[in-house]
């Protein structure tokens, strides 16, 4: 297996060029203060996002998202007068209002808000809000929208899938997408827990990058939960004719009809192998299932590490090598880059580096390879070579593994910046 674990991985940041209880987690200090981050319009230093839900009514025809958001929050500063959301051109902001408790009344209010040019990947959405709401006061914002044609969101008749029978939707949300998909703090130093519900016509199957999910019948309606804090850019739908087969205790794969069969052969049982093999190494698995979703040839990167639901191409499929890998790499930013988060994207490589020498300790226990042997020169392998520098400082595999499975464990459900990586590795080996 030597030879299959020489080829480099790919990931979100890499485009195809061919074919404790949760309450307690939720309730923990949100990690270090909030760097600026200059990919970001909003003003979220000055409020904590403490949940996020979405009614969303997908419409094939048209190419739309008939969508209802609404945004729990506490304003953290007394002379906050606006909230200031990244948008983005293409949605169509139809109304926004307030509700709050304030001096022992329910209070809701219609609230102006513009939309100000930002760059040409996102706007800002500037929202007025009534003097009422002090600092330290929980609040709603309901912002009612439609969808248009916006990069987060893609849309693909019947004949650009593998079974050519229906309309397919996906969305990909990194880096900074997802604000044409929802208004949000569209930055990885916010995180918040989120709900959705989801009607689509009848036939289509619908998942989302959540814990939970129900599904009623009657009204056609999909309803999910993520129980755990996680940033904008990891909110992800996908719709279409899926099913699914059971490949581990926790673990399921989805893909179109025809492409199941193959789908399920190549992972099933080695999926929960990689999954054991990475929480020996860096501690429990904590986002309960781990599912895999093969998308059509039109996905425009060759993985997403979605929470609970990694999205794949379906190309992928015809290479072992390159699909044992990538799953694998996925799997590793569970632990790297999902619980624990680079801050800005600036400092993507704590992520996909850690990731990537996680993804190597894991092949190493797995199948043997040596991980040193794997450097290559792509630009996202830098932060690989540097944790594996530290690796060596500390002269013992098997401990830099305990100093990140403590660093994840500090760490998790929060977003971090190379300064706290770096004073916790040398407070955790002085």
């Amino acid at each position: 297996m030597a030879a299959a674990f020489e080829r480099p991985t790919f990931c979100c940041c890499r485009k195809v060029v061919t074919g404790s209880s949760k309450s307690e987690e939720r309730s923990r200090p949100r990690g270090p203060p909030c760097p600026v981050d200059i990919a970001s319009s909003s003003n979220f230093q000055h409020f904590e996002l403490r949940h996020l839900h979405l009614e969303l009514e997908v419409n094939f025809v048209r190419r739309q998202i008939e969508a209802v958001e609404v945004l729990d929050l506490v304003s953290l500063e007394p002379a906050t007068r606006s909230l200031v959301l990244d948008s983005h051109q293409s949605l169509l902001i139809r109304s926004v209002s307030a509700k709050c408790s304030c001096n022992s009344a329910h209070n809701s209010w219609p609230l102006i808000h513009r939309l100000d040019p930002f760059t040409d990947y996102g706007s800002s959405l500037v929202i007025t809000l009534p003097a009422a709401i002090k600092a330290h006061t929980n609040f709603q914002i309901i912002i009612k929208y439609t969808t248009a044609d916006g990069p987060a969101i893609w849309w693909l008749d019947p004949e650009l899938t593998s079974g050519n029978s229906k309309p397919f939707l996906f969305t990909h949300g990194h880096s900074v997408c997802n604000r044409s998909f929802f208004p949000c703090f569209d930055t990885p130093a916010v995180k918040s827990t989120y709900s959705a519900t989801v009607m689509v016509p009848p036939g289509i199957k619908v998942l989302m990058s959540a814990t939970q999910s129900t599904f009623d019948e009657q009204e056609n309606i999909y309803r999910f939960q993520m129980e755990y804090p996680v940033p904008a850019y990891l909110l992800a739908l996908v719709a279409g004719d899926l099913i699914s087969a059971d490949i581990g205790p926790r673990s399921r794969v989805w893909a179109e009809p025809c492409l199941l069969k193959m789908a399920t052969a190549k992972l099933n049982g080695t999926v929960e192998r990689w999954l054991s093999a990475a929480e020996n190494l860096f501690g429990p698995y904590m986002w309960e299932r781990y599912d895999v979703v093969f998308l059509p040839p039109s996905f425009p990167i060759v993985a997403m590490e979605n929470p609970c639901l990694t999205f794949i191409i379906s190309c992928i499929l015809e290479s072992d090598e390159f699909l044992i890998i990538d799953v694998i790499h996925e799997i590793a930013h569970s632990w790297f880059g999902n619980a624990v988060t680079n801050a800005t994207w600036e400092e993507m490589w704590l992520s996909e580096g850690l990731a990537t020498y996680a993804q190597r300790r894991i092949t190493t226990e797995t199948y043997g390879v040596n991980p040193s042997s794997l450097m290559n020169l792509f630009t996202y392998e830098k932060g690989f070579c540097f944790v594996y520098y530290l690796s060596q400082l500390c002269g013992d595999t098997k401990c830099f593994d305990s100093f990140l499975r403590a660093y994840v464990e500090k760490f998790k459900f929060t977003s971090v910046v190379a300064g706290d990586l770096l004073e916790f590795f040398l407070g955790f080996f002085s």
